[in-house]
């Protein structure tokens, strides 16, 4: 059992490598676009297209480690409408990607919960592995999704989350990042292959996970 869960994982992982990290970068492309920027349009990112999107340290990192990126969505500010300001569209462009994995997370506690109250016959050891197999392909699916969200929200470049932070921080705090981009990478990098990211971010995963299972409890108490 242990062995086919261990496969059910890297299994999960190349799901959600080749759906939900272009759907990811897909999130981005089109809440640029429908801002005024068609620069991810124009160079075909505008899809959901996997290999449209896929970078190969961001796709390792997510088939190892759960939790990864693909290449940044490019857009263009100056091309943004005029409705908001330039910081305004590209903390929302960069949000918009988080979102649609706690999104389709949302989506995977929901089917979780109706799975755990489906009428099924668990008379052999074998109905027990088929039933427990699913129930943590769907427990797993949620997870890896949430993480792929909180590890993108981490405000270090590139990640999302510094483009979020943006909005709030000084252009002098920006130009810093600017000219100290190589070590900035750098230091991600060694907090990458360290682990040191795991731990805050399983812990914060796992409040997520708790409040989809606390929004989604109806279910199972309405029709269980």
């Amino acid at each position: 059992m242990i062995e086919n869960y261990e496969i059910l994982q890297y299994l999960i992982h190349a799901l959600v490598i080749l759906l939900f990290l272009p759907l990811h970068e897909y999130a981005h492309a089109w809440t640029a676009y429908k801002l005024g920027d068609d620069t991810a349009s124009y160079q075909g990112r505008l899809t959901l297209n996997p290999f449209a999107h896929l970078d190969l340290l961001g796709t390792i990192c997510m088939l190892v480690a759960g939790f990864g990126w693909a290449k940044p969505v490019p857009i263009n500010p100056n091309k943004f409408n005029r409705k908001h300001s330039i910081r305004f569209g590209i903390a929302v462009t960069a949000l918009a990607g988080p979102v649609s994995n706690l999104l389709v997370g949302l989506v995977g506690m929901i089917l979780w919960q109706v799975y755990s109250i489906l009428p099924f016959t668990l008379e052999t050891d074998a109905d027990w592995n088929r039933y427990q197999l699913i129930a943590f392909m769907l427990y797993y699916f949620v997870i890896v999704n949430i993480n792929l969200a909180i590890f993108n929200l981490i405000p270090i470049p590139p990640l999302d989350g510094s483009k979020i932070l943006s909005y709030f921080t000084s252009a002098k705090w920006e130009r810093y990042l600017q000219n100290n981009y190589m070590v900035v990478q750098i230091v991600f990098l060694l907090l990458l292959m360290t682990s040191i990211l795991s731990k805050p971010i399983s812990w914060i995963s796992g409040w997520v996970f708790d409040g989809f299972a606390f929004i989604t409890s109806w279910i199972p108490l309405l029709f269980g």
